[in-house]
């Protein structure tokens, strides 16, 4: 599923979806900047010697202004602080409000860093998506993976998508001003009536707010989130057609509708060979203009409808890396499955694969690498015929947390992972298994989306674990390691 809660901006998002601070535990600074009128930036690093150091901030120090001028985000500093003479508000460890002024050498950095990207509250979603997988999760998750954000500045920073529709003119002045580009997009019809259905009544505005950013030099990668029924088929067509039209559209991913069992509207994606293959189907004449006249594919559907169309064969189906570019669409699930059969072709041709496979069974063990229900059938067989077979197994698991559709691999939680790691111990009971989970089930504070630690899962698994990344040219080499520091 590519519509899903991003754990990259939860950082981000936390203070917005928290109560209240408890405000016997603040600091004097904390103090001064809860109560101070705008946005203030906490510093929480800096650098030695650096015109920051030098005027004698320290971590925990705040960052109100620059040349009077408000710091809302880390967008506003660097477009601020472009200069080499500036003038800083903030408020000092003892609560103490002031100005200062610092100077740098030309290319000098000013040596601060700050506590996340955004210095007020996020800009929330005020839509009402029929799809929204924010609102199909179950109950008793932590707040900020229900925390329904809808704000530009993430777009442009974090890569997720916004829908414009809570733009305010100040907002649109802002982005064409200090030229917010590219915006990441949520489009999924142009028609305005399906569109109003589908994202509900501030529809139009999101549409014309992206028509003048547009007009105004502002670039965007569109993403559409396809419904059977909905805005496929001809939908699909005349949405596409509205996007080509406009240039500074850069490209267009079409995801899959993903749907939970918490939840009782929805029933059906694109999980049928036909139905997936419509879909590569209506896309492809689109695709064929565009490689003519722009260089490249510029319509992009997401990995699961070619595993979906293609099962086993998806490697020899899907497209080469060389219709993804840079990637650029890579968190949206799309290319991922192209750039990890270029990296398993890559370990098997450079003895990579032959050294793992050797290492584990010097020390007689198989690697079982967790995985979802959505990488297996092409997984399986390219593991099968590589020098891998045998010792590098994967461990599909089925994700009943969410239930539904949902079968990627980030997506999977703890209470699925132990339970089967567990089966596979007794079932395999007397054969050394050496389990290992990739690194996107977890986010920067190293839980799961379920609120579990590693040491949580070896607990429920009674069995050891290990976390390796999610590429073959990187988790290989890890699995050497770890196989080289088994007693």
């Amino acid at each position: 599923m590519a519509t899903y809660p991003g754990k990259d901006i939860e950082r981000e998002a936390s203070c917005a979806s928290c109560a209240a601070c408890d405000q016997a535990s603040l600091t004097a600074a904390e103090a001064a900047a809860a109560a101070w009128e705008g946005p203030a930036a906490r510093i929480v690093a800096v650098e030695p010697e650096s015109p920051a150091d030098d005027a004698g901030f320290t971590p925990g120090c705040y960052l109100t202004t620059v040349d009077g001028e408000p710091l809302r985000d880390i967008i506003d500093w660097r477009w601020l602080a472009a200069d080499d003479v500036i003038t800083v508000g903030y408020i000092d460890l003892d609560g103490e409000a002031g100005e200062v002024e610092l100077e740098r050498e030309p290319g000098e950095r000013w040596g601060f860093e700050f506590d996340g990207v955004l210095f007020d509250s996020v800009k929330l979603c005020r839509n009402a998506c029929v799809f929204c997988f924010m609102r199909q999760l179950p109950d008793g998750v932590r707040p900020s993976l229900v925390l329904r954000d809808d704000d530009f500045r993430l777009s442009f920073l974090s890569g997720t998508f916004v829908t414009l529709t809570n733009l305010k003119p100040e907002d649109e002045a802002r982005i064409i001003e200090q030229h917010i580009s590219p915006l990441r997009v949520s489009l999924h019809a142009s028609e305005p009536e399906l569109r109003r259905r589908m994202i509900g009544k501030h529809a139009a505005h999101g549409l014309a707010a992206l028509e003048r950013l547009l007009a105004a030099g502002i670039e965007a990668h569109a993403q559409i989130v396809l419904m059977p029924g909905v805005n496929d088929g001809d939908a699909l067509r005349e949405t596409l057609e509205w996007a080509w039209e406009r240039p500074g559209i850069n490209g267009v991913g079409i995801v899959p509708l993903g749907f939970t069992k918490h939840q009782t509207a929805l029933h059906e994606s694109f999980t049928t060979p036909e139905a997936a293959r419509g879909v590569i189907d209506v896309i492809a004449p689109f695709q064929q203009r565009a490689r003519a006249e722009r260089g490249g594919p510029w319509v992009f559907a997401a990995d699961e409808f070619y595993v979906n169309a293609f099962g086993a064969d998806t490697p020899a189906r899907i497209p080469p890396a060389s219709d993804y570019g840079d990637y650029d669409m890579f968190e949206d699930g799309i290319g991922i499955v192209r750039s990890y059969v270029d990296e398993f072709e890559e370990v098997c041709e450079n003895g990579l694969a032959a050294r793992a496979a050797e290492a584990l069974a010097a020390r007689n063990l198989t690697a079982r690498y967790i995985i979802g229900e959505a990488m297996q059938p092409f997984l399986d067989a390219m593991i099968a015929n590589s020098p891998l077979a045998g010792r590098l197994v994967p461990l599909t698991v089925r994700n009943d947390y969410f239930g539904g559709n949902v079968n990627v691999t980030g997506l999977l939680t703890a209470s699925d992972i132990a339970p089967a790691i567990k089966a596979a111990s007794e079932e395999e009971e007397g054969t050394r298994q050496l389990f290992l989970l990739p690194g996107v089930i977890f986010n920067d504070n190293g839980v799961t989306l379920d609120d579990m630690t590693v040491q949580d899962i070896e607990n429920a698994a009674g069995a050891p674990v290990s976390v390796v990344s999610c590429n073959p040219c990187d988790y290989l080499p890890e699995i050497i390691k770890l196989v080289q520091d088994e007693p």
